[in-house]
């Protein structure tokens, strides 16, 4: 069996005694260095997480004055737009009245040069149908008949248009 002795005792108290070494000199410094690197890591931890709440926080931000640009961008191209409309209408409205204007003038135009066009070919056909008579009247030729007459009429005629 199991024999008490002295040996037994030395190696108790040694264990014990190694025990006590190893925790002071050992155990407590590598949980120091343990505790310490856990430390950090939460600061790690704590630092990223900051961060990322940080990164969100200017992504929601950034995304806001996005609709924002985009708002004002959609604003500025529809007040464009209408102006630009506006400006079209104008320039439409504008040119519609000058083209009736013009043909207005150039109607009044027209209507003055026939009417002036007409008088002055009543006035030619009254001197021809003038000439023709007093040549007729005045005619003491009698060898010319009446279709000689009328020819040299239509010709006459013909050399004044």
């Amino acid at each position: 069996m199991l024999k008490l002795g002295w040996d037994l005792v030395f190696t108790i108290i040694n264990l014990v005694v190694l025990f006590l070494l190893m925790r002071k000199f050992l155990y407590k410094p590598v949980m120091g260095i343990m505790e310490k690197r856990q430390a950090m890591i939460d600061d790690q931890f704590k630092s990223a997480k900051e961060a990322e709440e940080k990164a969100n926080a200017l992504k929601a931000q950034w995304e806001e004055n996005m609709t924002t640009v985009e708002a004002e961008k959609t604003r500025i191209l529809d007040e464009a737009a209408g102006k630009a409309k506006a400006e079209y209408n104008r320039i439409i409205s504008n040119a519609n009245a000058e083209a009736g204007n013009i043909i207005d003038n150039a109607n009044k135009k027209i209507a003055a040069e026939k009417e002036k066009t007409i008088r002055d070919v009543e006035s030619q056909v009254a001197n021809i149908a003038m000439l023709a008579a007093a040549k007729i009247v005045n005619d003491k030729s009698k060898e010319l008949n009446n279709s000689a007459i009328y020819d040299d009429f239509l010709a006459k005629t013909e050399k004044k248009n």
